[in-house]
């Protein structure tokens, strides 16, 4: 399989979020705005990255009856090392994830990913598999954010994209947006988009 083709692949038609249904707290939890999706979805890509590749190099040496152990030492210390380079760089930010980027340890997408392709396959199969299953699960947390900002708060990144003469007429933000059952909602509406589309499995 050619390397696009994994990455559309895992990104697309089998998106970990749209298709598998994985990840879904960080979906709802991180969306209220694209700066958090992005950050989250930034600190997936490196754990997930990381994890699969080191998996992959040393999966010939891991007891098959420790794997997952092995699998979840790896995972969390490059958990904690994301989580110190965000407290580091991006304060701010990694407040508003609170435990959100600790939880990736146990994050579905992660540890699935490490059994079912790192355990057996060459490192850089596994690099493009950590790839697309990233950029997967970002672009879902990025659209459902987008629409819960734009919405929730007539604006986008900071920018207000409501003009204050709408608000003048009587527009209101809508406050369900800021609240996890409006990322339920938008992720359903996501889920039947993307397999009207042809993806999530759907061709």
């Amino acid at each position: 399989m050619s390397v696009a083709k994994q990455i559309k692949e895992a990104s697309w038609q089998n998106n970990p979020v749209a298709y598998q249904v994985l990840g879904i707290c960080s979906a709802l939890a991180v969306t209220v705005n694209i700066k958090n999706a992005l950050v989250m979805g930034a600190a997936v890509t490196a754990v997930l990255s990381g994890s699969n590749v080191i998996i992959s190099l040393i999966r010939n040496l891991i007891p098959t009856r420790i794997r997952i152990i092995v699998q979840l030492s790896v995972v969390s210390t490059l958990v904690i090392v994301v989580d110190q380079v965000l407290q580091a760089y991006l304060f701010d930010v990694a407040k508003q994830l609170s435990v959100f980027v600790g939880l990736i340890i146990t994050n579905c997408i992660i540890l699935g990913r490490a059994e079912a392709f790192a355990m057996g396959n060459p490192p850089v199969p596994a690099l493009w598999d950590a790839i697309g299953n990233s950029l997967g699960y970002t672009w879902v947390l990025v659209a459902v954010a987008a629409a819960r900002e734009v919405f929730g708060k007539g604006e986008l990144l900071g920018f207000k994209l409501i003009p204050e003469a709408a608000y003048s007429a009587g527009y209101v933000n809508n406050g369900l947006m800021v609240l996890a059952p409006a990322a339920f909602i938008l992720l359903g509406l996501l889920i039947w988009g993307s397999k009207a589309l042809g993806g999530a499995n759907g061709e």
